[in-house]
């Protein structure tokens, strides 16, 4: 199978990306459905404008991965200043990744993280966070091969259960 290609998001990917993104959603609200958005009927079009929107700002990053000139994989990445609520110092955010799963195992998500730490660290950026719902244990392990180690857990309580 040929090498991916990773390269920035053009706003001819915003379609295969909000698609992916929508399905990035569904895996997630499937997860835990009080924790989590629930998909609408317009996810697709609301995830590509969304990352559309992200296309041309400097502190972001949206790449895509393709194979043999389909894109079935993407990341968005931002760079984020100093939060004092999250006690972070400056640093770069991985928030979401996705690769097709039919494209999975192949190393476009390794390839994808590799390219946005290289962005980061030409940025200046010091370290890289991400956060990964607890039941998604492949994204975990590839998170660890990568180098990132457990720093929060995040927990969850409804106010009003089943309402």
């Amino acid at each position: 199978m040929p090498e991916p290609t990773i390269r920035p998001a053009t706003p001819n990917d915003l379609h295969a990306v909000g698609r992916m993104g929508a399905q990035l959603m569904r895996v997630h609200y499937e997860f835990d459905r009080d924790r989590f958005m629930r998909p609408g009927a317009d996810a697709e079009a609301g995830y590509a404008w969304f990352l559309g929107s992200q296309l041309n700002e400097r502190d972001s990053l949206v790449l895509v991965g393709e194979r043999e000139r389909e894109v079935v994989a993407y990341l968005y990445a931002a760079i984020e200043p100093r939060n004092w609520q999250a006690l972070l110092d400056r640093a770069g955010i991985v928030h979401d990744i996705f690769v097709d799963p039919a494209h999975r195992g192949a190393g476009i998500a390794e390839a994808l993280m590799h390219t946005a730490f290289g962005w980061m660290r030409a940025h200046g950026v010091p370290r890289v966070v991400l956060s990964t719902a607890t039941p998604n244990v492949r994204a975990r392990r590839l998170f660890e091969r990568l180098g990132f180690r457990h720093t929060m857990i995040e927990m969850t309580k409804e106010l009003n259960p089943g309402g």
